[in-house]
Parts: C-alpha cells; structure tokens; sequence
C-alpha cells in the first residue's frame, strides 16, 4: 500500500489545525509534513538535547536569550515555512510572539536517520538564509561527530567538522561548547 499524496495547504489552515494535530508536522512550500520516522526518540538524542539545555540555559538567561528545545515552532517568513528545530536559542526582545520564533541566533538538530538528509540539504538552505542565524549545528547520534556552520562577518558560511574532541564557538552566549559537553553520558 503506497502513502496518500500530499496535499496543499494554507498557512492559516495549517496554524489552525496544528494545535490539535496527532503529531507534529512541518510547513514547507504549502505542503505539510508530519514528523515521521519512529514513534518518540532515541535515548541518545533525548540526552545529547537534555545537556545541550543543561550547558546553555544558565548563559541563555545571563545574556537575556531563551533557548527552546523541540516543541517551539521555527517560523522562516521569506519561505512561508515553518520547522521545529530540536533546539532553537534566542537573543533578539522582539521575536516574542508565543507560538513560533523567527529570528535565532542558534539552531541545533540532532541528527537521525530518517531526518540527516533533509537536516544537512534542505534545512541547511533554508536556515542559512535568516539574516539572525549565526550558528547551526548538526549533531550525530551514534559517535561523536558535529558539524558546526558559522557566518562569518561577511555574512559568509564556513563549515568545520568536529570529530572526538574540540570546541564550537557559540557567539551568540560568548562562549565555547565542547564535544565533551554535548555527549556527556552518551558516548
């Protein structure tokens, strides 16, 4: 049996029926997306987020920021989309509106195996394009990797690898994240 088509939507039907929605789904293009794959997640990928929130919430606050984990709404105006990031973090007063953000600084998705593709390709596009977004990690699960994506003053993108060891500067908090802190007790 092959999966219905996808249907076109509206923003405005897919705001009203997201709240009462059975899952979570993502708004790209007009098209909606359920978050698939296997019903909840990982033990890894629930504690690499859990020491992400640990490491940052403190120094969010100290800066005046909030950091968000997977229930808070990404919403990228010049594109009419709307994700949820596993983790979301930010620092400009006026992004305040309840139930989805616009201007990050930070962006965190914890990589799996049935959103790696979209994660490094089609988000990676999408999120790069937001003139806040400073920082976008993709974390893997199963060993430690990241790959970090900083803009530069110029406003230009620079990919580094972190593989093991090492750390990733998070401008944004004025400070450094390690490896060893986002898998702390996982690998």
């Amino acid at each position: 049996m092959s999966d219905p088509a996808f249907k076109t939507m509206s923003v405005e039907e897919y705001l009203r029926t997201e709240a009462t929605s059975p899952v979570k789904r993502e708004y790209v293009g007009g098209f909606v997306y359920p978050l698939h794959g296997q019903a909840g997640a990982s033990d890894e990928h629930i504690s690499i987020c859990a020491n992400l929130n640990a490491e940052l919430h403190r120094d969010a606050r100290k800066m005046g920021c909030k950091l968000y984990q997977s229930d808070m709404r990404l919403y990228i105006d010049s594109k009419g989309t709307y994700f949820y990031p596993d983790m979301v973090l930010i620092c400009d007063k006026e992004d305040n509106n309840r139930y989805f953000k616009t201007r990050p600084c930070l962006i965190v998705e914890v990589l799996s195996e049935s959103t790696a593709a979209h994660d490094r390709v089609g988000k990676y596009a999408l999120y790069t394009a937001i003139p806040s977004l400073q920082t976008y990690l993709m974390i893997e699960q199963l060993e430690r990797r990241v790959y970090a994506y900083q803009k530069s003053i110029d406003g230009l993108w620079a990919m580094r690898e972190l593989i093991g060891n090492g750390e990733i500067p998070l401008p944004c908090l004025d400070r450094n994240l390690s490896l060893n802190e986002i898998y702390d007790g996982v690998l």
